[in-house]
């Protein structure tokens, strides 16, 4: 049994139910050791012993009894098939599609219901333990890394129903297993659709948890705009509605607004196990295009023009030259190896065509090229998964390497100049860093190519990475618009709050989850 052990592995110290004068256990060589300095340790339940004498060392056979009433007790709530340890199963679960080496948890549970994973968190708060949610695993700042071992709750396996769909209010309430494209598919035939889109088919409440948006925000917003109320329960096992059991308005000025305090939070303050999210009806008339520009300076700039014009875009995404030419290898595109700009308009057939014109007579004025078309849907949709691709497309550019992907929004005014800087630094750098964006709304990523054996080379791109992050914030941006904070912009998170704003957090943190279970590692650190 590798729970409880592979937990104690990763504890520096052990305090087993003595008094403050008696001294630490500490591990040292694989067995407990005196330690009557340190004051840092784990608290480790479940134990037969409530006396320790410290020249006595703890046996593995009482931490592996340990582990193993852990086991049952999970095993006892949610079956024992639906509870695992293997090493492949938990491989699986430490690790998502970011550079940042992830670490797997003791023990993976499959619950099949809320209040499944309500008694779930209860029995790991009574050993201890920490909590690990866990969707599908598409995040890339190592939000899901079980950093202090511990039990990972995944949510998705058999939590995958459409709970409701209220057609004439516009709004379904689904659970953690329902990705985007699943809800899609079940509401389009009612002529709607939920329009947020990160371009992974990510699940809708993993979407929630990290405060997603994607490629229609600038039409329809990001998840903080589409989430009318969630199910969470906190570490301790309550259950609450963030809204209220059942509600859904479109608004509402009762009490806190806790379910803005939920999105975004990462896994940190509680597992959502379902979520009621707004529908959108599915536009008469939609029309794509694609059109290429010298620079990224002239594209970024006929962005800011529309904008202004009030020209109501549904996607308006930027791929620069070195993205360009990967989806063109990748997608067996041959669009010109320059910047461009994909777009899509959404409206009646009348203001369709009305913001097209306006559009390519900006895009002119800027330098732009000939508009190439996609009306059909097949044609849309070849389009928009190449540009879907663009993360896989840039890894086989250079077969072998790994890519630190991050992402900043700044205000629209401010984006010219940082896209145009961040470019030059890639390039004193000598990366490759391909560069898209949700440029609509102020956002955009660079892919920073490295060899996972050269420490040199990613250590360049961390530091690109950071002074992107950096700049947007001096700009009145954040270092993060979708990706989230996870382990990889922990300390940048503090550079934008500053250690005030951190310290409410934590104390927001401390009131949900006071043995700092949930999630640990993540957003900020321990003090």
């Amino acid at each position: 049994m590798r729970g409880v052990p592979q937990l104690l592995s990763r504890a520096k110290h052990i305090r087993v139910g003595f008094s403050a004068s008696e001294p630490v256990l500490a591990i040292q060589a694989g067995i407990l050791q005196p330690d009557k300095f340190t004051q840092t340790f784990v608290q480790i339940r479940g134990l037969k012993s409530s006396k320790v004498i410290s020249q006595a060392p703890l046996t593995a056979v009482d931490i592996a009894d340990s582990g193993k009433q852990l086991k049952q007790e999970l095993e006892a709530i949610v079956g024992p098939g639906n509870v695992s340890s293997g090493e492949s199963v938990v491989l699986q679960h430490g690790q998502d599609e970011g550079p940042h080496p992830g670490k797997s948890p003791d023990i993976v549970v499959f619950p099949s219901s809320t209040e499944e994973v309500s008694e779930v968190c209860k029995i790991c708060t009574r050993h201890n333990v920490p909590i690990i949610p866990y969707g599908t695993g598409t995040g890339l700042e190592g939000g899901i890394s079980a950093v202090e071992g511990g039990v990972c709750v995944n949510v998705s396996k058999n939590m995958n129903k459409i709970l409701q769909i209220h057609q004439e209010d516009f709004s379904a309430v689904v659970q953690p297993g329902i990705s985007r494209e699943m809800l899609n598919q079940e509401v389009r035939a009612d002529g709607l659709w939920f329009p947020v889109d990160p371009g992974a088919d990510a699940s809708v409440c993993g979407m929630c948890a990290t405060g997603a948006s994607g490629t229609n925000a600038v039409r329809y917003g990001t998840m903080k705009e589409n989430c009318l109320n969630l199910e969470v329960v906190l570490a301790d096992g309550r259950i609450i509605h963030t809204a209220g059991i059942g509600s859904r308005p479109k608004k509402s000025s009762a009490g806190y607004n806790l379910t803005s305090l939920f999105l975004g939070s990462e896994g940190t303050l509680g597992i959502i196990t379902s979520a009621t999210v707004c529908l959108h009806a599915i536009p008469e008339s939609v029309a794509a295009a694609v059109v290429g520009f010298p620079t990224v300076q002239n594209a970024v700039d006929t962005v800011v023009m529309t904008l202004q014009c009030s020209v109501p875009m549904a996607r308006m995404e930027l791929l620069d030259e070195v993205q360009m030419k990967a989806c063109n290898e990748y997608s067996g595109l041959s669009y010109p190896e320059t910047p461009h700009l994909f777009l899509e308009f959404h409206g009646s057939e009348s203001e369709v065509e009305s913001q097209t014109e306006t559009v390519r007579d900006i895009a002119a004025d800027n330098e732009g090229g000939e508009f190439q078309w996609a009306v059909q849907q097949e044609d849309r949709t070849k389009l928009w998964t190449a540009r879907h691709r663009a993360y896989y497309a840039d890894i086989a550019l250079r077969p072998g390497c790994r890519s630190l992907t991050t992402d900043v929004c700044v205000p629209v005014s401010a984006l010219p100049d940082l896209v145009t800087a961040t470019k030059a630094d890639i390039a004193e750098h000598g990366l490759i860093g391909p560069m898209v964006g949700h440029v609509g709304d102020g956002n955009f990523h660079t892919m920073l190519l490295f060899d996972p054996a050269d420490p040199e080379e990613f250590r360049k791109c961390k530091e690109v990475a950071n002074k992107m992050a950096r700049s947007a914030i001096a700009l009145g941006g954040t270092c993060t618009g979708e990706h989230g904070v996870g382990q990889g912009k922990m300390a940048l998170l503090e550079e934008q709050f500053g250690k005030d704003g951190i310290d409410v957090m934590r104390k927001i943190k401390g009131a949900l989850d006071p043995q700092q279970l949930m999630n640990p590692g993540k957003i900020f650190s321990r003090k």
